[in-house]
């Protein structure tokens, strides 16, 4: 009755306004009389009223710069994604998204369509929205910076770092003198374009070259500590020198610009004496508490926008301002982390792209039309290479490094890459830069940090050495070693039981080595270490329980299936253990071995569905990660489907084929180590048609016929699955169990796959 009473409730109410709404209007319509009303002359003017309309709508400021912002999202993330596959930084892919936008492809071959995205009356609403993404991710940068690194290697680092400007710098100042008459603006003085050439050529992108250190697993060893502090400091002094440049160039005249590098350093003074203590008493009262309240975040975010404020007033640009505002930050990891997750992925995924393609749009490739200019432009790529690689590696040999380490650091320092363009954007805001010097600095700024791994790879082949973090200690012939690669904690500790139950009472003569791989991109340089010790804690106490030494390995990549299999090739391991990841649909039969109950499409398979890579209405038994380590690994590798894994103490063995006879040798390390009870599975009487089946399970029953069941029935009952902890089976057999779409499926535990 109640549901009755609801229904006439709403039918009463909206019915009754209804009629009263149209009553008004009715008599409203007697009001027209005496009024001049616009009325279509027939009935056809409404399509014509409403396409007008409509067209209207999609040329409002508000409506373009959304379809502005679709666009560039998803072509910078194509490319970020596309350049991440060859092994390049994803900020490169980014940057050449912005020109493929720009008028030199898309401009140039489709006009009309540009025309249409990117109006000239609009650039203005894409430009302050990316220069709010640059201030974003200039907050971002100065709280990634280390100051402690800083103090505690600060003779090598100074001496390098600024070797690497001043000898690029000059080098930028003698190359203006050249091309100064020729390519200088007009209006604009000799010493205003020098300088602003001297710091584009001296200047090194601390993010990426922060992210590449990680990549090449050396972030731990002394040269991965030297180079990135030297980008510290680097990053610190050009940023300092290009505030002085930018007030030297807006005064006019370097006595005028002194009056603005007063009110600069007091500026500086007034950060470092003032706000730095307040943020810092702010950081050490609300340190302690489990989630940052709106109004702390608020004050941090104020301080900023404030910050900026003053130094865009000063004329030494607001990105100093955000730039000093996040290396005065307090310094306090979780603040850090909370701050920096908060902006990083506005700025990085939404506002940044746009600076990109902003800058796309001003780089015109066609301005660089005959051979002389291509040939100014190598010789501006010459003298930045020349200047940055050979300032830096000259001084890192000068003070004590090795030809190769002095080689590496150059090659790390004359990475320029997003810090360039912010460089020179600001120039061609200042009209300091003509459009022709803009181009090739921007073709300068895209090649030195493209060659950045390849001269990296070129540098490791020469002098025939490995990077430190990749050598492996020699292993003993009899050693069973055992790498396992895991994505999250639980994962983890799963991996590690049944690691351990293969070499439990084989300690001395086997080793566990756990590897921890992470997308470098979700990767901040200040907090590596933290962020190391929280994904390891778990594991470290887990293996502290089963009193199981373990070595650890961590590491940020571009590639993760890729790092995984190059590992396990170089290494002398004797089994890879590796999780397995969530299938495409994860609501079928193989997602509910899984655990898993929703339908989730997984983009990057639904990819290769689509591509071809895997079959349309294929149900894969393994997601792409996994397929990838499978193909590329040539060890012994074992892929856990993980169902919460406690114990190792029954385990169920199904033999499907001849090719199943190795499974008998792990059968028999786990009855050794961990006491297991085994239980066969002979699906086709093979014991008794198959000298090699049948010797093994004969070997077995002599050695541990307490431990090894053998079971013939073709129907597996659900109570008996439910009462294992692990299935062991190979990776053939699989692929025919999920093909078959077998019930086992449905109620099998933990299971453990094994490629020979």
């Amino acid at each position: 009755m109640k549901n009755y009473k609801n229904s006439i409730f709403y039918v009463v109410i909206t019915g009754g306004f209804t009629c009263l709404i149209y009553w008004i209007a009715t008599k409203g319509k007697e009001l027209e009389a005496g009024k001049l009303l616009q009325i279509p002359v027939n009935e056809s003017d409404h399509w014509v009223d409403f396409m007008a309309s409509l067209k209207l709508n999609l040329h409002h400021p508000l409506a373009i710069l959304l379809a502005q912002i679709i666009t560039i999202i998803l072509v910078a993330r194509f490319f970020g994604w596309l350049f991440r596959k060859i092994g390049q930084p994803s900020v490169i892919g980014e940057i050449i998204a912005g020109i493929f936008l720009g008028p030199s492809l898309v401009g140039s071959y489709f006009p009309e369509f540009s025309s249409a995205l990117f109006p000239s009356e609009s650039l203005g609403n894409l430009q302050f929205l990316s220069q709010i993404g640059l201030i974003l991710f200039m907050f971002v940068i100065g709280m990634e910076l280390d100051l402690k690194v800083l103090k505690n290697r600060a003779n090598e680092a100074v001496v390098i770092s600024h070797a690497s400007i001043v000898f690029p710098f000059s080098l930028g100042i003698g190359l203006s003198y050249f091309v100064y008459y020729r390519f200088a603006p007009e209006g604009i003085a000799f010493l205003s374009f020098a300088l602003f050439m001297g710091i584009a050529m001296s200047i090194t992108a601390f993010p990426v070259l922060a992210r590449i250190v990680q990549e090449r697993g050396i972030h731990k060893t002394k040269l991965g500590a030297i180079v990135i502090t030297c980008a510290a400091a680097d990053d610190i002094t050009a940023w300092c020198i290009l505030a002085a440049v930018i007030a030297i160039v807006k005064a006019g005249s370097f006595v005028s610009a002194l009056y603005v590098i007063g009110l600069a350093a007091l500026y500086v003074i007034a950060m470092l004496i003032m706000v730095k203590p307040f943020l810092k008493k702010i950081g050490e009262l609300y340190g302690s508490k489990e989630k940052l309240t709106k109004p702390v975040v608020a004050i941090f975010f104020l301080t900023l926008i404030i910050s900026s404020y003053l130094t865009e007033v000063i004329g030494i640009h607001a990105l100093f301002g955000a730039f000093m505002t996040g290396v005065i930050m307090p310094d306090i990891t979780k603040f850090r982390s909370v701050i920096i997750e908060k902006v990083e992925d506005v700025s990085l995924i939404l506002l940044l792209p746009l600076f990109f393609v902003f800058t796309g749009l001003r780089t015109q490739v066609g301005l660089i039309n005959d051979p002389y200019l291509w040939k100014i432009t190598g010789f501006i790529i010459f003298v930045a290479v020349l200047g940055k690689f050979l300032g830096s590696a000259l001084a890192a040999k000068f003070v004590g490094q090795s030809w190769r380490d002095s080689f590496t650091i150059g090659a790390l320092m004359n990475t320029r890459g997003l810090m360039e363009l912010v460089v020179l954007n600001i120039g061609l805001d200042l009209k300091v830069l003509t459009p022709e010097v803009f181009t090739m600095m921007v073709i300068m700024a895209l090649v030195t940090t493209f060659m950045t791994g390849p001269a990296l790879d070129l540098i490791n082949f020469i002098f025939k050495t490995k990077d430190v973090s990749n050598t492996e200690e020699p292993l003993n012939e009899n050693k069973f070693n055992i790498l396992l690669s895991f994505g999250n904690n639980e994962k983890g500790k799963s991996l590690l039981r049944l690691a351990n139950s293969l070499v439990k009472k084989q300690n001395e003569a086997s080793t566990i080595t756990a590897m921890h791989l992470t997308l470098s991109d979700e990767m901040h340089s200040f907090n590596l270490e933290e962020y190391e010790k929280d994904r390891f804690n778990p594991i470290l106490e887990e293996s502290k329980e089963l009193k199981q030494e373990i070595k650890t390995i961590f590491k940020a990549t571009v590639d993760i299936e890729t790092d995984i299999s190059d590992r396990a090739n170089s290494g002398d391991y004797d089994l890879i253990l590796v999780g397995l990841g969530k299938s495409i649909f994860e609501g079928t039969l193989l997602g509910k071995v899984l655990g898993f109950t929703t339908r989730i499409i997984n983009p990057d398979r639904l990819i290769d569905k689509f591509t071809g890579k895997e079959g349309l209405f294929e149900n894969s038994p393994f997601d792409e990660r996994t397929r990838q380590i499978i193909s590329k690994t040539k060890k012994p590798l074992g892929i856990l489907i993980d169902k919460e894994l406690v114990t190792v103490t029954k385990v169920f063995v199904p033999i499907f084929s001849a090719e199943d006879s190795f499974l008998m040798d792990y059968a028999q390390k786990l009855i050794y180590n961990n006491n297991s009870q085994i239980t066969l599975l002979d699906n086709n009487n093979l014991a008794k048609t198959n000298f090699v089946i049948e010797s093994a399970i004969f070997s077995l029953e002599n050695k541990h016929s307490d431990n090894i069941s053998l079971m013939d029935e073709r129907i597996i009952k659900k109570q008996f699955l439910e009462k294992q902890d692990l299935m062991m089976i190979s990776l053939e057999s699989w692929k025919k169990l999920v093909d078959s779409q077998s019930e086992w499926l449905s109620s099998i535990p933990s299971v453990l796959i094994i490629k020979p």
